[in-house]
């Protein structure tokens, strides 16, 4: 046997190393070649591997698209919110601004009015129907605010105080049949006194009356505020003529008027207390009783207050 080994031992070698690589190769379920079995078996289940890898792809395209579909919607909402939220805020900016113009031009009308004391307010609430012509603002006594304060906007006179309340006030426009104010033209001095009208105030126009026959006033000539009032200090700009007619007496004239201030658009005002102008004063000088030759002694002055003849409100 020993003899045998050693006379074939390369033979036996090449033989062991020969199985142990097939086992090795059996083992890992490795093949040369398929068999005729497996390659008849490869051709019917080949087209369903493909189908099934094909349907299980399509699956995992399918849930990975919605799934991209939901986060581009849940983008897209948080965009659109977004937006809406910008949207707003340049709304709220943009209301800001618009107050803040508002604001700056109310000041500078107090400004031109320094020796009245004055205030700014809003409008709350308004009468029926389109025009300006009775209406709410949001200041009342608690803010010194009384009965026939003078109203104005940066284009002119708008009208006047007609009761308080503590925190609220009822005003007029010049459009109000109720309301009448002296007023004159700029142009020729011509006096009227400019009142609202039932036929007019639907044009938001009004009528000013009483003038004299043989005015010089024209259309186009601008109406102001005269100096017969007590309640509306003079000069404040109310409109411009449009229409001039003679009254059925032949005597007198009265002029249709378009208000200065947009009477359709309020919202912010500027309340004037004609009462808070300091009065007008004179001086009287102190008789001198001094002689020739002896020194002069000091007088008093005496302050009087003069007031102006009325004529209308």
């Amino acid at each position: 046997m020993q003899e045998f080994f050693l006379k074939h031992k390369k033979h036996i070698i090449s033989a062991g190393i020969a199985l142990l690589v097939v086992i090795t190769v059996a083992a890992s379920g490795v093949k040369l070649n398929a068999t005729l079995l497996e390659s008849a078996i490869g051709v019917v289940v080949t087209p369903f591997q493909d189908l099934t890898t094909g349907i299980s792809s399509w699956i995992d395209e399918t849930v990975t698209s919605a799934r991209n579909k939901t986060d581009l919607k849940e983008e897209n909402e948080k965009l659109k919110n977004q937006i809406a939220e910008l949207m707003e805020e340049n709304r709220r900016l943009a209301m800001y601004e618009e107050e803040n113009a508002q604001l700056s031009s109310l000041l500078k009308i107090a400004q031109r009015y320094p020796d009245y004391e004055s205030v700014g307010a809003k409008i709350i609430a308004k009468d029926p129907g389109v025009w300006y012509d009775g209406f709410t603002i949001d200041k009342g006594t608690s803010s010194d605010i009384s009965a026939n304060m003078v109203l104005i906007a940066p284009e002119g006179l708008v009208g006047k105080v007609l009761e308080s309340g503590a925190t609220f006030s009822k005003a007029q426009s010049i459009l109000d049949s109720r309301s009448s104010v002296p007023a004159m033209s700029v142009r020729t001095g011509d006096l009227g006194v400019v009142k609202g009208d039932y036929s007019l105030s639907n044009d938001g126009l009004c009528k000013m009356e009483y003038i004299d026959g043989n005015a010089e006033i024209m259309v186009g000539d601008e109406i102001v505020t005269s100096h017969l009032s007590d309640i509306y200090p003079e000069g404040l700009a109310i409109g411009k003529v449009l229409e001039i007619e003679t009254d059925t007496n032949g005597l007198t004239k009265y002029a249709v008027i378009e208000p200065y201030v947009d009477l359709k658009h309020l919202d912010t005002i500027l309340v004037i207390d004609k009462s808070s102008a300091p009065a007008a004063k004179t001086i009287t000088p102190a008789a001198d009783t001094a002689e020739a030759g002896n020194e002069t002694e000091d007088t008093d002055m005496t302050e009087e207050n003069t007031t102006g003849t009325e004529v209308a409100e």
